[in-house]
């Protein structure tokens, strides 16, 4: 035959469990932020190769003459908003992991529409 309880034994077991599922809720409501703001930093998953095969053949070092650079064929004024600058002067200049952050950061700014690749 199961336990009884009293009134009072009751009302202690309602209210610790009421404490533990708001300590939960709590837990993560604060965890939440955090764990949303890095899943934004790292955004949806990019095949920064494929779309440098698309744009340059896959030449990092690309500089064909056409105001594009780079294996992922930035415009000057894209790699500057970008903060390619930090790296080098121009996105050709620069190594691929420095070409991809920067890509990383102007996809943040502008959405992935800067590669006429990612769009396929």
């Amino acid at each position: 035959m199961p336990r009884q309880y009293n009134a009072s034994e009751t009302r202690i077991r309602v209210v610790a469990g009421l404490y533990v599922a708001a300590s939960a809720s709590l837990v993560l409501l604060l965890a939440a932020p955090g764990a949303h703001a890095d899943a934004a930093r790292s955004g949806p998953r990019v095949d920064w190769n494929a779309i440098a095969r698309c744009e340059s053949s896959g030449n990092w070092q690309a500089n064909t003459g056409n105001g594009h650079y780079g294996g992922l064929q930035f415009t000057r004024s894209s790699w500057r908003a970008a903060g390619g600058l930090r790296y080098a002067p121009r996105a050709d200049l620069a190594t691929k992991s420095e070409q991809i952050a920067t890509a990383r950061r102007l996809a943040e700014i502008q959405g992935m529409g800067a590669w006429t690749c990612a769009r396929r």
